[in-house]
């Protein structure tokens, strides 16, 4: 059966996680997903789409649908630089979502922390490393 695998209880752990994050974007006027956008962003501001692409993995009128509603609310501006490619630049709104968003996630590993333990979650990110690195 499909939910006796191991796929399975991961992506339920997912869900469970992410909707545990949720409401702490929504009170900040983000969906989900844009946080991994705007993280991308403060890591390195002014990144073209096309990066912002191959970085997250994820599609392309995706990252332009998440875009566009992000420039509407004030949080990025994109530029079309001399090659003709569109960066994408924080503004000081959009920098200061960086620390209540990083909360968000830092208080989503102690829930997890406090359900699993110190020791079995720091297990569970060596072993979500070793399967989300390369081999495929």
């Amino acid at each position: 059966m499909i939910e006796e695998t191991v796929t399975y209880a991961l992506l339920q752990a997912v869900k469970a996680s992410r909707a545990s994050i949720t409401p702490a974007l929504a009170a900040n006027g983000l969906h989900p997903g844009q946080d991994l956008l705007l993280s991308a962003l403060w890591s390195e501001d002014g990144i073209t789409q096309a990066e912002l692409v191959t970085r997250l993995g994820i599609r392309s009128p995706t990252v332009s649908k998440a875009l566009t509603r992000l420039e509407r609310a004030g949080y990025v501006r994109r530029q079309i630089d001399e090659k003709r490619s569109r960066r994408v630049f924080l503004t000081p709104a959009g920098r200061a979502l960086r620390q209540p968003v990083e909360q968000a996630w830092q208080a989503a590993d102690l829930r997890l922390e406090g359900r699993a333990g110190h020791e079995q979650l720091t297990a569970l990110q060596t072993i979500i490393g070793h399967l989300s690195g390369p081999g495929e």
